[in-house]
């Protein structure tokens, strides 16, 4: 039973996200009557699986939520942007309540509210009518708009299905409605519908209130296969008594539906031939035409993400493995022996094609982390009160499940300092020529073997002025600093830095965007921001695509062995000592492609040889900044470029400028793998604590 709880629960979170994917069409308003059916049977799956558990709390939000959403596909009611937003947050609440049933929580705070919000867009007279069934019962308004229409006008007229279906007390017990599933099938084609009713049929109280009286005879014609037939009782065909029997168009003689045994006094409600109207769509969505049919989804298998971590770890000794073999090879003397390194080459082959599998098995799309950043957004602009739209690209882009699992965190708080800081007030924004409801941009991309995430607003930009002077009083930067826009601009990653004036939820306690940064960098990333007064400010983080495996360059440098990430090289060349010029202190830069670059020495940056001469037959390695700019790093010699198993060293020495991880390499000596980026920022910050003590 456990297992089968927590695979319900791994099945709700993939309801939760085609439920937030259907949401944010009907926010777009591109949408048709399906995208609603979608809403509809995500929150109606969820309530099905929940009533097998017993989860009362989760039952009871779903089944109201569901309520409204049927009214809504019924055509009943009018689809609007208020309505959109409540939908949005009765999903987020839905979510809640599937996590604290999972969790073992109390019931999530708001609940009831959300869902009165949710009910009074019915009106009082949905609920003046539900009074009316509820104590007129042999009056049955099943809702299909055909309620006056006698049964025998209305009797089909091509082949189709028969069925009988007779609930049991569980289906009840469970929170299941035959309502619900009869509008369902009503959907599929025409349906005309008998509702059997006993003679003694007693009436309705408390006691008898979840006891099954009634049973159904539908007659449904149409093209509906016999699969879509029983999707509509995907829920309850365990706890009903279902019999489904195919109509041949040529033996239909009386339309009228062979009653059950024993047959009480028929109510019958006929659907016509179309489906209940959809809500209005706009005229983009009106003008799209017909729907393409869909692909069938693949086959899936679920893995205890435990035994796929244990996969990666014996992938990563394969590959060191295989380095160790390359080495004995070299050492013997085998490299003109050709079966030998065509048999070596295929092993290498072989083994880059099991760490690529392996690692796109760890692959999951951003999506998921995507659609928790809109909830983010929607949250804090109602507390700030803004008006934000959330835009997101690429949610297909995939990336390393545990490089998704540790963004979320420093993600959150950029999205949240983007809607507090970033964007205006709504008049402020309309002061400025903008429309009040500001947007926000979220993408994911590969770029250079590496994960590129954006957070883009349209809002005022950073006011640099007002940086450098809260900058300058908190002490973090000098007051005669001379400082570039890109400077200035990264002065909000400092510690204790913030613009906030006063403390509150969301911001003014001193402690943010460093943190953000050094989450990044803990996941062997890099952030860096652009920003245009008056046009907004675009954040752009840099992560590896996994946590495992990289591409290196192996280097040579004060007789110590490194490893620099092949992504962050842009170019090698060989040092031209006439173009080095020398700046205060050992500061050296040269020209490369049209640019001035900093030099820095590898050798004495890690603190393994003294400062002196640039060696003049050493190599420049040219890399890539978190600020965009570029660094030149002088090494000794270039050794090989070679897959690299990635070995953590933070828990147990803590952050070490300039180097990322360690790895071991085929001769079983360990390597330092460098973060070149970091390099260059500790190599300028010691450059400006040298100049600060020689001016002192």
């Amino acid at each position: 039973m456990a297992e089968i709880r927590a695979s319900f629960f791994l099945e709700c979170d993939e309801l939760l996200e085609s439920l937030q994917d259907a949401l944010g069409v009907l926010d777009s308003g591109d949408y048709d009557s399906e995208t609603i059916n979608i809403v509809f049977r995500a929150v109606h799956s969820i309530k099905g699986g929940a009533g097998a558990f017993g989860l009362d709390a989760l039952v009871n939000f779903a089944h109201r939520y569901e309520t409204v959403m049927d009214e809504l596909r019924a055509g009943r009611m009018e689809l609007t942007a208020d309505a959109t937003r409540l939908f949005f947050q009765a999903a987020d609440m839905l979510q809640d309540h599937v996590a604290a049933a999972r969790d073992g929580g109390d019931v999530p705070a708001g609940s009831e509210q959300t869902l009165h919000a949710l009910e009074a867009l019915l009106g009082e007279d949905h609920f003046a009518e539900e009074e009316a069934v509820e104590f007129a019962p042999m009056v049955l308004d099943f809702g299909f708009g055909a309620e006056d229409a006698p049964a025998e006008d209305a009797g089909p007229t091509e082949a189709g299905w028969s069925i009988r279906f007779t609930p049991h007390r569980d289906l009840y017990l469970s929170g299941n409605e035959p309502l619900l599933i009869l509008r369902s099938l009503a959907q599929l084609g025409q349906a005309q519908i008998e509702c059997h009713i006993p003679d003694d049929l007693p009436p309705p109280n408390e006691d008898n209130a979840e006891t099954p009286l009634l049973s159904w005879t539908i007659r449904l014609t149409g093209d509906a296969d016999e699969d879509d037939v029983r999707l509509a009782f995907d829920f309850v065909a365990d706890v009903c008594d279902l019999d489904i029997t195919p109509i041949i168009a040529d033996e239909i003689e009386d339309p009228a539906p062979a009653p059950l045994e024993p047959a009480p006094a028929p109510v019958a409600v006929t659907e016509p031939d179309t489906a209940p109207a959809a809500p209005p769509m706009r005229a983009d969505a009106a003008s799209a035409g017909a729907k393409p049919a869909s692909e069938p989804p693949s086959a899936t298998v679920r893995v205890d993400l435990e035994k796929i971590d244990r996969l990666v770890n014996l992938v990563g000794e394969l590959v060191i493995n295989q380095a160790m073999l390359s080495q004995s090879v070299e050492k013997a003397g085998l490299g003109s022996h050709g079966a030998v390194i065509s048999g070596l080459e295929a092993f290498m082959m072989l083994t880059r094609d099991i760490q690529d599998s392996v690692m796109m098995i760890r692959a999951q799309p951003v999506k998921p982390l995507f659609q928790r950043m809109a909830r983010i957004v929607r949250e804090t602009s109602a507390s700030v009160g803004k008006e934000v739209r959330l835009r997101t690209e690429g949610e297909a882009t995939e990336i390393d499940k545990t490089v998704i699992e540790r963004l979320a965190e420093p993600l959150t708080h950029m999205i949240r300092n983007s809607v507090d800081h970033g964007l205006e007030l709504p008049e402020k924004r309309l002061a400025a020529g903008k429309p009040p409801e500001g947007v926000i941009t979220l993408s994911a991309s590969h770029r250079a073997g590496r994960i590129l995430i954006e957070i883009e607003d349209d809002g005022a930009g950073i006011n640099r002025p007002k940086v450098r002077d809260i900058a300058q009083q908190k002490g973090l930067i000098a007051p005669d600093a001379q400082l570039s826009d890109s400077d200035i601009d990264n002065l909000i990653f400092l510690p204790g830095f913030s613009t906030a004036t006063e403390v509150s939820a969301l911001s003014g306690r001193g402690v943010g965007m460093d943190v953000v940064k050094s989450a990044i960098i803990s996941l062997g990333g890099r952030v860096s921001i652009a920003s245009t007064p008056g046009s907004g400010t675009k954040f752009s983080i840099s992560l590896p695509l996994t946590l495992a495996v990289l591409d290196g360059m192996v280097v040579r440098a004060a007789g110590q062995t490194l490893v620099v990430p092949l992504s962050a090289i842009i170019e090698t060349a060989r040092i031209d000592s006439q173009q080095i010029e020398t700046l205060s202190g050992n500061d050296a830069i040269m020209p490369f492609r049209g640019e001035f670059v900093p030099i820095f020495d590898l050798g004495h940056q890690l603190g393994f040889r003294e400062p002196g001469e640039h060696c003049s037959a050493g190599i420049v390695l040219l890399t890539t900044q978190e600020n965009g700019r570029r660094a030149a790093l002088i090494v000794d010699s270039i050794m090989e470029q070679r897959q690299v198993v990635i070995k953590g060293l933070s828990q147990s020495y803590g952050d070490i400028p300039g180097v990322a991880a360690a790895t071991i390499l085929g001769d079983g000596q360990i390597a330092l793998i460098l973060d070149p980026a970091d390099l260059g920022q500790h190599g300028r910050a010691q450059s400006t604590s040298n100049d600060r003590r020689m001016a002192g």
